[in-house]
């Protein structure tokens, strides 16, 4: 046997999703555009990055050349390398959504056929009968925001009543989420938990469609100008639908290693160690001991969450780019931690286009980028599900397929 390393590059798309304009995301294109302006000096920031987007190690894995699979052209301004190595290409999402968890889920296998529930963007989110009965549950006297809202912007308008008073902040966003942020000294952390599984529990006796996730922002400080979120997140996630890769190579007797906010996006299914870390290199650095750890047989999961809630969603065009230079720096760390039959899978879950309208998340291919001793550079067809993904990490770690995708080893 050997092992896989699954490494998620958060909202890390390469446009040219096919179904794009249903999504109303037709031309987004996170990579494009972010090199674009990389290229025109639009993304060039003092202290912090300047010049071209430069990205030489995940170009010479073939990055450059997914992407103009997705597009048809590659990206502006990248030095585009005069040799790749490993398995390279672009891949399809079918799952019915744009979100973190339809995401995963699928490139573990297991697409999201059924539509997610959504919260007004107009008026109140949350119609008063699920805030009578969240607040009676909670045992708090009610809450603040109740819209549609950026987390650090409504921490910022509600942080100073919320400490006052003891009322949660609840907002949500695009995504199919209840978002609840609270102070960690004020309110408490174990409190704030506590009341974001009650939540769960309402949310999932309601009916209708399903909120993909309630998520626990607590932050710290005294005034909106010292208010920061902590990395206590905590992500409440549905089960998946069926089975995932996961499950399946727990029930094969190997070890899920989990980094990062995986553990909540598979809501803790098929799960066998978990480690968290605060920013993304922190949670490099976690993978780097974690795949120290790994045995043959094993999974080492990492979703590196900063690219797409730090820098998509607030459309930072150069702190995504800056936070995409200091990850490839680093990869020659993974690459030396590898032993022959190790395969490693770089991809990401959805885009996040700092460039385009709004602050969701947009609808995008993604990369594949697929390395290893003996792994020999090859572009592969575009997939048509990121479900391919998992089912060429069951085939090499020799597991049984599973009912969706195929393997491209």
């Amino acid at each position: 046997m050997a092992r896989a390393f699954l490494f998620v590059l958060d909202s890390f798309g390469i446009g040219g999703g096919p179904d794009a304009a249903a999504f109303g995301d037709l031309g987004a294109n996170t990579l494009g555009h972010i090199a674009e302006f990389c290229a025109a000096g639009a993304a060039d920031r003092p202290g912090l990055r300047q010049g071209p987007l430069h990205l030489p190690n995940m170009s010479a894995l073939g990055l450059l050349h997914a992407a103009r699979a997705a597009t048809g052209f590659f990206p502006t301004g990248m030095d585009v390398p005069p040799r790749v190595f490993g398995y390279h290409g672009a891949a399809s999402e079918v799952s019915n959504g744009k979100d973190t968890p339809s995401g995963h889920w699928e490139i573990a296998g297991t697409p999201v056929s059924f539509d997610w529930g959504y919260f007004p963007a107009e008026g109140y989110a949350f119609e008063p009968e699920l805030v009578e009965a969240i607040c009676a549950a909670g045992k708090v006297s009610g809450i603040l925001g109740n819209c549609h809202a950026s987390g650090t912007d409504i921490i910022a308008r509600h942080g100073v009543e919320h400490r006052r008073t003891g009322k949660p902040i609840c907002y949500t966003s695009s995504d199919s989420v209840f978002q609840i942020a609270a102070h960690e000294g004020s309110f408490g952390l174990d409190r704030l938990l506590a009341f974001c599984e009650t939540v769960r529990g309402i949310l999932d006796a309601r009916p209708g469609g399903r909120i993909g996730r309630v998520i626990a922002r607590p932050f710290i400080g005294e005034t909106p100008e010292t208010f920061e979120r902590t990395g206590n997140r905590r992500d409440y996630s549905v089960l998946p639908p069926e089975p995932t890769l996961l499950d399946r190579l727990v029930e094969a007797g190997r070890m899920v290693h989990a980094v990062g906010k995986i553990g909540d996006i598979f809501a803790h299914q098929g799960i066998g160690t978990l480690t968290k870390a605060n920013g993304n290199m922190a949670l490099f650095d976690a993978t780097l001991r974690v795949m120290d750890e790994a045995k043959d047989g094993d999974l080492v999961f990492t979703n590196f969450v900063d690219f797409d809630m730090l820098y998509g969603h607030r459309r930072d065009v150069a702190g995504y780019a800056a936070a995409l230079e200091a990850f490839d720096r680093r990869l020659p760390e993974v690459d030396r931690k590898l032993k022959p039959g190790d395969i490693v899978i770089l991809t990401a879950d959805h885009g996040c286009d700092p460039t385009w309208r709004g602050t969701d998340h947009t609808r995008e291919r993604v990369p594949i980028m697929s390395f290893g001793p003996g792994i020999r550079s090859r572009l592969l067809e575009t997939r048509t599900t990121f479900a391919d993904i998992g089912e060429s990490i069951a085939r090499h770690l020799g597991i049984a397929p599973g009912p969706h995708g195929r393997s491209f080893l």
